[in-house]
């Protein structure tokens, strides 16, 4: 998987979450993540979850880290699975370095009732793609959240961290499928 952290802010509308953004729009092409800082603020044009949707759902931040992977010739239960193991290696990552224990329901984290993660998994014609964001402050938002600040996490280094993680666990997953003998 290549990855990439943008230097400057970029505002997230779900518009970004398409195929070949990475490459297009980046440089990175293939399997990929683009990281990066910046608003969100997501319109019922660009929502693609259905249930947030038909709830009309305000999803907003004044500043969050976005996470958009991309993945190639895959079932959109792959890109569910990628975004539930990012969930979790963000969750462990979080008790790592504060030992505050987050609970994740889905593909969402949270601490007690406040909400620190949104997230989307969807399909394009020649891809899976999914869109995981932090909150990095709690202004904005239009639910209780926790963000990284109340964690006094740095969300550069935090961005550089797992996109090491996630990378090594992906090419892991598919050198895993390359050592195993089938059965018959």
């Amino acid at each position: 998987m290549k990855t990439i952290l943008l230097k400057n802010e970029l505002h997230y509308d779900g518009s970004q979450l398409k195929s070949l953004f990475g490459y297009l729009e980046h440089g990175i092409q293939g399997d990929s993540c683009v990281s990066f800082i910046g608003s969100c603020d997501v319109s019922l044009d660009h929502m693609v979850d259905g249930e947030d949707l038909l709830e009309k759902s305000l999803i907003q931040g004044s500043q969050m880290l976005h996470f958009i992977f991309e993945v190639f010739d895959r079932e959109l239960v792959t890109g569910i699975f990628l975004q539930r193991l990012f969930a979790s290696l963000v969750s462990d990552e979080i008790y790592k370095l504060t030992r505050v224990k987050l609970d994740r329901v889905g593909d969402d984290l949270y601490f007690e009732s406040k909400k620190l993660s949104i997230s989307v998994a969807t399909r394009s014609s020649i891809s899976v793609l999914v869109h995981f964001a932090m909150n990095i402050s709690n202004a904005g938002t239009p639910v209780p959240t926790l963000s990284l600040e109340d964690l006094k996490i740095s969300p550069r280094l935090f961005a550089e961290n797992l996109l090491t993680q996630i990378t090594k666990e992906y090419d892991s997953i598919l050198s895993a499928r390359l050592k195993v003998k089938p059965v018959f």
